[in-house]
């Protein structure tokens, strides 16, 4: 008889009355996951992906912090699929997964693709999960360009250059390159490389020796690179999740979760990509790429 006479109200009542019973069920959830009970809710691994070539490290060094911080995470996977990239980033990335295994554990799942700069940041982990068939090593630093000085003698352009110093045009593509300039490059390249052996040893626990005999830029399988020691595990992302899982004292079924890179406004965005841009092809027309951390 209620909801004949008044059926508006006997309707707002009843979607009251299910809003709250929605709200007191989402607040006990939320309860039993930061009270450190043992509901699945709580315990989780988080998931980072490393894509493409590596040339920023913000994202991945931002996600990995906010895993680090979140109690509900208990380990961490990164997935990576790249090629190499930039020494810096892939430094950077490197020592924030230094930072991060000394209160979770971090395992890197190797997919298509992992070699030099993409490698250089899995060394950095408790364990690495490959599979077989996996490209991976090419452990080596790489400078080149293109000399267009032929090119610009057959259409008589003629390169004019005011410096500074002997060096500040190393590397120009409008004339050759000097013996000083030369072995200038490949003494500061062979300084980098030994950097990237070093990040190996510490990394992998592995003899300083082992590592040189194999840093000569040699790509390598999932499966050679297991019997070099430069790999754990041969396994896909869902064998590397479960071993991360176990290593952090998850018991029963995994959860996981994947990470969510920083917002940056998107003027911002265009700005900085447009600036990058810019000092690639118009300051360092001659580093183009920079030095890197890539396949041969």
């Amino acid at each position: 008889m209620f909801s004949r006479r008044h059926p508006y109200l006997f309707f707002f009542l009843s979607f009251s009355a299910i809003m709250m019973g929605g709200i007191t069920i989402i607040s006990l959830l939320v309860t039993l996951g930061s009270t450190g009970s043992n509901i699945v809710f709580n315990k989780k691994v988080g998931i980072i992906e490393i894509s493409g070539v590596i040339t920023d490290a913000k994202n991945v060094i931002y996600s990995l912090k906010q895993f680090r911080e979140d109690d509900s995470i208990k380990a961490i996977v990164l997935r990576i699929d790249s090629p190499g990239g930039g020494v810096g980033p892939s430094q950077e990335i490197f020592r924030e997964i230094r930072k991060t295994i000394k209160s979770k554990k971090v395992v890197a799942s190797l997919g298509s693709i992992a070699a030099s700069g993409g490698y250089y940041a899995a060394a950095g982990s408790n364990g690495i999960v490959a599979n077989p068939g996996t490209i991976t090593g090419s452990i080596g630093v790489i400078m080149s360009y293109t000399n267009f000085r032929e090119v610009l003698n057959k259409i008589g352009l003629v390169p004019v250059v005011v410096k500074s110093g002997e060096f500040k045009d190393i590397g120009s593509p409008v004339r050759e390159m000097t013996n000083r300039e030369r072995n200038l490059l490949k003494g500061f390249v062979d300084t980098v490389h030994q950097q990237f052996v070093s990040a190996i040893v510490e990394g992998r626990k592995m003899d300083r020796s082992k590592v040189e005999a194999i840093a000569d830029g040699r790509i390598l399988s999932g499966e050679s690179a297991k019997a070099l020691g430069l790999v754990d595990r041969l396994g896909n992302l869902e064998d590397a999740v479960e071993w991360a899982g176990r290593l952090g004292g998850i018991k029963g079924k995994i959860f996981t979760v994947y990470s969510r890179e920083e917002k940056v406004p998107f003027i911002k965005y265009l700005i900085d990509s447009y600036a990058g841009e810019f000092i690639s092809n118009t300051i360092n027309p001659g580093l183009h790429g920079g030095y890197l951390y890539s396949p041969n």
